[in-house]
Formats: structure tokens, sequence, C-alpha cells
């Protein structure tokens, strides 16, 4: 006989023998992550709902005798183990072991979970943003952490604790009505227009030119573009497939998938681009890598690369401070202000959406904004 559900009851069916079973989530093993199972059987749907409705009752019992000795500190510790781990990035992953280890855990982490508030919460915000910063060195200044940071401290947390109301260790998550710092909107830096081609000759005394030339002319993240391999170039078409990235974790390269599933795409490239990487092919031929590292043969790692811009800059004579992140902002704002759409731009950044992008470059959007008004200004006075 098939498996037929009671109307409305999703967990309840009746099995092959004739007898009636409910099945439920008794919890999940704390060392693996898996969802714990258990059934309860009867000769009919009847019998076997009121045997269910007594079984989550004691199971919700037993649940809140586990949390009476949970530390948030152990709960924060199996949360990060067996659901954030294995399913985030590793470079992600770094981030929330330091907040675990070396925030939640010295601070609030002796706090029994039951007993956690979102008083105590808020003043571990509180008092992280005034002397949060780990000291990492003998003479190094205390602190705190920065409004992104503590935002990004509060989302895994929420998240760890949302976790926990789940499984019934507690009723309510007591992160959900904290007051956070706001967003911070620090001025937004860039290679001035005209300093732009004292950047290029300087790259190109280097040897360097092609690596950065793309870089300019595309808006890569730098884990995107020292992934690339030859065969990532598409020359018929002009074009190159964005399919992963690279990052330094724990003393070597790593490369895995881009950061959001946006990222994974295809952009088009000018011809001065295409001239200048099959040139450069020459002096690799062998190379699988785009941008075979001069010392290794290797894939460059990110810091290098970055050492390398700080040269750069200086032999430009560039005394603005530009991280070389700040290059994917150059492109962007170049882009924008010559008339290219926001999409388009959103599209070959790889961010999540149109909105994204406005909202990152809400300067350079204004200031178009304002020209846009002056021509039309212009246009009108001459029709009157």
């Amino acid at each position: 006989m098939a498996k037929r559900r009671a109307n409305g009851e999703g967990n309840i069916r009746k099995r092959k023998d004739g007898r009636w079973e409910g099945r439920y989530t008794a919890g999940y093993d704390p060392e693996t992550g898996k969802r714990i199972t258990k059934n309860v059987l009867g000769k009919t749907q009847a019998e076997v709902k009121e045997k269910l409705k007594g079984a989550l009752e004691d199971n919700e019992r037993i649940d809140a005798a586990k949390s009476r000795d949970l530390t948030v500190g152990q709960w924060a510790a199996l949360w990060f183990e067996n659901y954030a781990k294995p399913s985030i990035r590793e470079s992600t992953a770094e981030h929330y072991r330091n907040f675990v280890e070396n925030h939640i855990v010295p601070d609030i982490g002796k706090i029994k979970l039951r007993k956690l508030t979102t008083l105590d919460i808020q003043k571990f915000y509180n008092r992280t943003r005034e002397s949060g910063r780990i000291l990492r060195y003998e003479g190094m200044e205390a602190s705190g952490l920065s409004n992104k940071t503590i935002r990004s401290l509060h989302a895994m947390l929420r998240q760890c604790l949302d976790q926990a109301v789940m499984e019934r260790l507690i009723p309510y998550n007591p992160a959900a009505n904290c007051k956070l710092p706001p967003k911070e909107k620090k001025e937004m830096q860039i290679i001035p227009p005209e300093k732009l081609g004292d950047y290029l000759r300087a790259a190109e005394e280097r040897g360097v030119l092609p690596m950065f030339y793309l870089e300019l002319t595309t808006g890569l993240r730098r884990g995107e573009l020292l992934a690339l391999l030859w065969t990532d170039l598409n020359v018929k078409e002009k074009c190159l497939t964005v399919s992963k990235s690279v990052a330094r974790g724990k003393g070597e390269l790593r490369v895995t998938e881009p950061k959001t599933k946006n990222s994974v795409r295809t952009v088009y490239i000018d011809n001065e681009a295409i001239r200048l990487l099959v040139e450069d092919r020459k002096n690799h031929p062998f190379s699988p890598y785009l941008f075979p590292s001069p010392v290794t043969g290797g894939m460059y790692g990110p810091d290098c690369v970055g050492r390398i811009h700080k040269k750069l800059l200086k032999r430009a004579g560039i005394e603005e401070h530009v991280r070389f992140h700040d290059l994917r902002r150059t492109f962007a704002t170049m882009a924008l202000q010559n008339g290219v759409d926001i999409k388009t731009v959103s599209g070959m950044l790889g961010h999540y959406s149109a909105e994204f992008t406005l909202d990152v470059y809400t300067n350079v959007t204004k200031e178009m904004q304002k020209d846009a008004a002056k021509k039309i200004s212009g246009f009108m006075a001459e029709v009157m």
C-alpha cells in the first residue's frame, strides 16, 4: 500500500503495515549538526496525533533542561563549526572564527544561553565599539571596532541565535532588537583622472602594464584578476570569463568560487587590452595563468600585487591614499561619468543589483544628476 499522509498533518502518515506513524524533530546532534528524528506509532490516526502532541511537549521540556547549562560561548562555537563553517567561504569563516574566539567568548561567552538578554548584547556592542580592537603586538594603541565591523558581528550573532531559537534552546532571539551604529559613508578615493596616464606609464616601466590596464578597464576584484587563466580569455569575442577568485588563507594561496553568484560573469574588454594580453603572452607561452608571477611562475599573491600598486603610486607621484581596491572604484567612476548606464556597470562589477551599485556610488551619480540639471536648464533657456 502506498504511503498516505493525514490531511493537514505533514508529519503523520500511514505505514505499509497498517499502523500510523508520527515523526518529529527532537533536536540536532551538537557534534555533527545533523537533525535528530524520532517517531511515535499507533493503531489509529487520532491515537498517533495525541501521542505526537505529548512527545513534542516532552521534547520542549527536555530542550529547556539542556539549555540551562549551555553557555553563549559553547553554543557559538557549536553553531560555527556545524552550521556556519560548512556553508560559507573560507575567508568569511575566518572572520566568523575571529568574532567567536576573540569577541563573543571573552566578553559574553560565560553567560548562560537561556539568560542572555538584549541588554547584554547591546552593552557588548557598546564596549566593542569603544575598545574592542585586538592588541596583536606590543605598543599597539587600543581602540574600538568600526561601525561596519560591529554590524557584521551583529549579523553573525543574530544568525547564531536564530538557530538556537529553531532548536528551542531559547524562546526568542535577544539580538533582534539591538540598536546598531549607523552605516559609515566614507569618502570614496580614486586615482585622479589627470594622473591615470602617469600611473599606467609607471606600470609599463615595471613590466606590469597588461595587468593594471585590465584592472582599470574592467574593475575586477583583485582575487578575480589574479585567478584568471589564459583559457578564460576569448580573443575572438574580446571577453573574459570570471569564474573564480584567489585569496591567501593560512599561509597559502587558495582558489575558490567568486564572492557571489553574480560574480560569475562574462566581461567584455577593449582592443588595447586584447593587444597587451596577447603581446604579454609571448613572455610566458606555457603558463596556464594570464598573469604568472615572475618569481614563482604560479599565481601572484594578492599582497604582492598590492605592494606593486603602492610602488606605482609613488613612481607616478600620486600622493592620495589609493588602495588596490580603489582601482575598481576608479573604473566604475570613470564608466559612470562617461555615460555607461548603472545596470551595465553593476553587471561588469559583479554586484548583486544595480541598486547596490547606486548606493555605493551615490556621490558620483549625484554629480551626474547635477550636470544633467545644468544641461536641461541650458536647453530650456535656449527655447524660451
